[in-house]
Parts: structure tokens; sequence; C-alpha cells
């Protein structure tokens, strides 16, 4: 889901000032408090990372109960924001989009009846792209904007835009949070509603923010403007999106599912922790907790209540940075290499078929040929019909911990989903005598692999034609976590370019059956781990019923692997194993008999059979 809004103009609170453009027609402003500047170097962590095993203990803040005083209702607020992507879309698409051939459209609830089918965002209108011209045949380029990663002057932000420009001199060098490229998407677009700050009394402009950066045109940075003024408000993702759920309802996702979501929260946290206390607090005139964004409708009068209206949005704060990695993990996309955001391309919602990724490659442009990003339809459409795309090959817990739904083809249902998946996470223990050389392994001698982590993550599939055979990475590296007793003598040095290679077979049937019943123990835990209600009952809320969903999937998932791991326990002596393979490539797998006294000496020449007189 997505929402819309527009206005242009920068200035930079704390750091100076510089021009500040305006559109009549864009609709948009900002506001904000002050605070001193101080150092900024990030210390340190010293302490170990605090990780949730009982409830949350967050707050919801008084943003979220003022929000029902939202002064126009839903349908009607889509409908103004929708006019103001499309008016920025019309006045300066060109400047940036190569092409664009849709415009921003309020899309209706689905009208599919089917409690099996239930898709809680689909419940609700929302916004989305429709084809602007006809789309005679699939693969047909819809819209493709280029990147700019040099100076960030386009649409699109990407993750190092925000160390080496945005922030580059806020953040010390080095800069890493917890929450990864996302947490950097989130500053970034953070900072974007900061430079539309307006004052909330007055309704004049007052950016707040690292106000002239990025430095873009005239034009981009009004498409920019629309763009962040249309996103959800934080309302609406506090009922969307599981980041902004309340905690009971975190609570219940918590034990619906084996991807956890208090981890992300941890990580949310820790991060805006640490940016308020260092950053944010040392100077709250560039970095406000809330802005107000001022949105008019491009064909209202100044006069016009009902197309004008102050919207106040968290910013620089625990709860404004927790909404931004909301909107980030909902609508980025990876593209050439790294984690995106893609503006109005990112408006278009998803089809589980006929339809396709956002993918990357070259844009002609007037100068030459520039990397960007490209949607494409997945089949042919007509004026006014929407146009989907693929969110990707997920699972339906980080289809909903990402996006806040549960597309059909990852439930468990009487039809089957195709995209049925759960997590199961192993590492290498602390207490392991041989976790020095198992860690030397996963960091130099992966191959061409990049050096893995001692705790890896992997998923187990279920759904329509599932075996619940495990990923082989799984079994390969959890031979390596279980290799120890006899099987030990891999890990000395002389094997240690080897090693990897030879975990990717059976070492031995000890070893085999500690890796069986690890997963098998995993499986049990999980399963025994997952409470809750069946997602057929009529009584559930509809968060609740989204964590039923993804719950019901992930034990289809667990017990396929648990199946499928039994029956391996059971044909342990069937298999082969190192020891036999090394013999046989020595050619000493054969039984040696005294008949058989022809031992490759060749034909004439045997020991002691030579006829020499001494």
């Amino acid at each position: 889901m997505k929402i819309n809004n527009s206005h242009h103009f920068f200035l930079l609170a704390g750091f100076g000032t510089i021009s500040c453009l305006t559109n009549p027609t864009d609709g948009f402003s900002s506001s904000v408090s002050a605070g001193a500047s101080s150092s900024r170097v990030r210390p340190a962590w010293t302490s170990e990372r605090r990780r949730r095993v009982g409830t949350t203990t967050r707050t919801a803040t008084a943003l979220r109960d003022s929000a029902e005083n939202d002064p126009i209702d839903n349908t009607q607020r889509l409908e103004t924001l929708a006019k103001i992507a499309n008016e920025a879309l019309s006045s300066h698409g060109t400047e940036i989009f190569k092409p664009f051939h849709a415009r921003v459209a309020v899309i209706p609830p689905s009208n599919d009846d089917d409690d099996d089918d239930y898709d809680v965002p689909r419940q609700f209108r929302r916004l989305g792209l429709i084809a602007s011209e006809p789309v005679s045949k699939a693969d047909q380029t819809i819209a493709a904007i280029p990147f700019y990663d040099s100076d960030g002057s386009g649409l699109a932000l990407a993750p190092h835009l925000a160390t080496k420009v945005v922030y580059k001199d806020v953040l010390p060098e080095g800069y890493d949070g917890w929450t990864g490229d996302i947490g950097l998407l989130a500053m970034l677009l953070l900072n974007e509603m900061a430079r539309l700050h307006v004052d909330a009394a007055t309704g004049d402009a007052s950016p707040k923010g690292v106000s002239d950066l990025p430095r873009r045109k005239p034009p981009v940075q009004s498409l920019m403007n629309a763009y962040v003024a249309a996103l959800p408000s934080h309302r609406e993702m506090s009922e969307l999106h599981p980041l902004l759920w309340n905690e009971e309802e975190q609570e219940i996702l918590q034990s619906s599912s084996t991807k956890k979501i208090y981890r992300l929260l941890d990580d949310v946290d820790d991060d805006a922790a640490w940016l308020e206390e260092t950053l944010w607090n040392a100077d709250r005139r560039t970095f406000p907790e809330t802005v107000s964004l001022r949105i008019r409708s491009p064909d209202g009068t100044d006069d016009d209540d009902d197309d004008d209206w102050i919207e106040e949005r968290p910013c620089f704060s625990p709860e404004g940075f927790r909404y931004a990695v909301a909107l980030v993990r909902s609508r980025s996309f990876f593209v050439d290499g790294s984690l995106r955001l893609l503006p109005f391309l990112d408006f278009a919602n998803h089809g589980d078929f006929d339809s396709y990724e956002i993918s990357g490659g070259g844009i002609g442009t007037l100068w030459g040929s520039a990397k960007g990003a490209f949607l494409k339809s997945g089949k042919a459409l007509n004026v006014g019909e929407e146009v989907e795309i693929s969110y990707g090959p997920k699972g339906p817990a980080e289809y909903l911990l990402d996006h806040g739904f549960v597309p059909g083809m990852c439930r468990h249902s009487r039809r089957g989903g195709s995209a049925i998946t759960a997590e199961l996470t192993f590492e290498v223990d602390d207490g392991d005598r041989f976790r020095d050389d198992k860690l030397d392994v996963l960091e130099y001698e992966t191959y061409d692999l990049a050096p893995m982590d001692p705790s890896q993550s992997f998923d187990v599939v279920g759904g329509v034609g599932s075996t619940g055979a495990p990923d082989p990475a799984m079994i390969q590296f959890l031979r390596l976590v279980k290799l120890g007793g006899r099987d030990a003598f891999l890990l000395e040095s002389i094997f240690r370019k080897e090693v990897w290679g030879f975990m990717s077979e059976p070492v031995s049937e000890e070893n085999e059956r500690d890796v069986v019943m690890g997963v098998i123990d995993a499986c049990e835990k999980a399963l025994e781990d997952m409470e809750g209600e069946d997602a057929s009952d009529g009584n559930l809320s509809q968060n609740a019923k989204l964590c039923a969903m993804v719950r019901e999937s992930e034990r289809q998932a667990l017990e396929r692997t648990l199946i499928y791991m039994k029956q391996e326990s059971e044909a342990l002596d069937l298999k082969e194993y190192y020891q036999e393979r090394r013999l046989k490539s020595l050619g000493l797998d054969s039984e040696w008999s005294r008949e058989d006294d022809d031992v490759g000496w060749g034909g004439t020449r045997v020991p002691g059979g030579a006829d020499y007189d001494w």
C-alpha cells in the first residue's frame, strides 16, 4: 500500500541556508525544534545486544492516537495524493523517467470473498499504477528510472548516498548499524520528509534535516516532494505493517513464525537509540522529532480546506525511525547489486501471476547510457488496467514482515501455495573444541562464496510439489558444525583447502546422524513454539488472521521437512561416506583374496623374480 504528497524547498537547518524552490501546484511543506551540535563519533559497542524472550515493552506514541483526527477520510486522502503524484509526473516526469507509461490511481478493494484467499491489504483502498497507454505484449517496459549513483541528483535512493553524500559530515566514517542498508535508506527517507517541513501554525516552508542534499534540479526535486507526500502516513503504516503493530499483535507474530519479529525490532531500536543519543538530540534544530507536511491538491485553492491540510509525521526519533524502516522494507528493491528505493515505480502492487520483478540495465540518455531500473509488464494491458509486478520469491513471513500481507502463493490452503517456507537457524557452538578451526574454514575456505558467519539461517520448503528435502547448503553447513570425534582429522591443516568441499557429501554415519537429528530437533522445537488460533476462526482480527496464515504455512513446511529427515534417519546405513569414497578413489575398495596374487606388477617383472646370479 502507498500514499502521496508533494512540494519542494530546501534549506539547510543548522548547516546554513540555500535556495528554496517552490511550486504552487505541489502542495507541501515542513517544521521542527532546536538543539545544539556536538561531536559525532560513534563509540564501539561494548555491551551485549539485548534480545527479547518475553513480551515487548513498546508504547504507542501520541502520534498514533492523534492520527484518529485526520481531516479527511482515507478514500478522499488517496484521491488527493494520486492527483499530486500525477500532476508532478505530468509536469516533470520526462526530466527523469525514460519512459513512464502509467498513472498513479486509487485501487479498489479486492472482490474476492474466498476466506481461503484472505488478503488484508486488499481489504482497503490503496494507491497503485494503471497503464496510461495500451501494452501490446508481455515484457514491455512501462517505466525506467536512472540511478545517478554518484551524487543522488536523481530520484533513486541507495544506501551509499547516506554515508557519502547526505550524512557525510554527520555520521562517523565506517558507520554500520544493525539495520544495515535498510537503516541507511530509512535515514535518507527521513531527511526527505524533513526537507518538506512547514511551520504548523502558518503553513510556511521551514525545511529541516540536511536540507541541501542531495542537490537536485527543481523539476526532479518537485517529483521527490510529490513522492514523499504520497507515502503512507504513520497511522496507515501502524495498521498495515508489523513493525508498527501494537504489542499484543507483535507478540502473536513472534510465536507464529520462525522469522522472529523481535530480532528486527531490536535491530531498529538499537540503531535508533544510538542515533538519538549521539546525533539527533545534539542538534534538534536540524533533526526534529516530528515534522509537519502541508498537503494541497493541485486543483484546490488556498480557500479550499478540504484539499489542503497539515499532516504531522514522526521523524528523527525512535518512532520515526521505525516508521521509516517499515516504509523502506515495504518499498525497496534489490537492483544492480544494491538495495534501492525507486520512487513512483514502487507504487506498483504485487501480483502472483503474469508479473516480473523490477530489473536493472542500461538506460539510453541524452549523454549516452546510464544504469537504471526497469518496470516491465508481465502481460498485455489496456489503458486503465492495473500494472502489477512481483515482489520476489519470498516466504509468507518475509512477505508479512516486509510488505504487511501474505500473497496467495505463500498460503497453506486447500489449493496449496507454491512459496511456503519456514526458517531454521544453526550455528557453531561457542563450546565446540574445534570452533576456531571451523570459523577459519567458514571465513577463508568456502571457495568462491563470501565469508560465512558462524550462525546461518536456511529456508525449508513446503507447498505444492515439495518433498521436504532440505537445502543442500544447510546440510553442508551442518556437517561442518557437527564435525568432531574420529572425523576431526579432516580439520587438520593438510585438509584445510578441501574440507568445505568434503562437507558437500556424507562424512561418516555418526556425523550424518548428528546432522539429521539436528534438523529434526530444530523442526520439532519450532513446531512446539508456534501458538495461536486457526486462520478460519471468524473471531480473529485482521492482523491475527495474517499471523495464523503464516503459522499454518510454516507448519506445513516444517512438517514436510520433519517427515523427510525422519526417513533419512532410517537410511543412514545406505549412504556412502568419506572413507569409502577415499578408498574407492585409490582403488582400494575391493576385498583381497589369496587366489588373486596379481597385484599389478606387470606380466614379466614381479618381486623376487629377477634371474640374477649373485
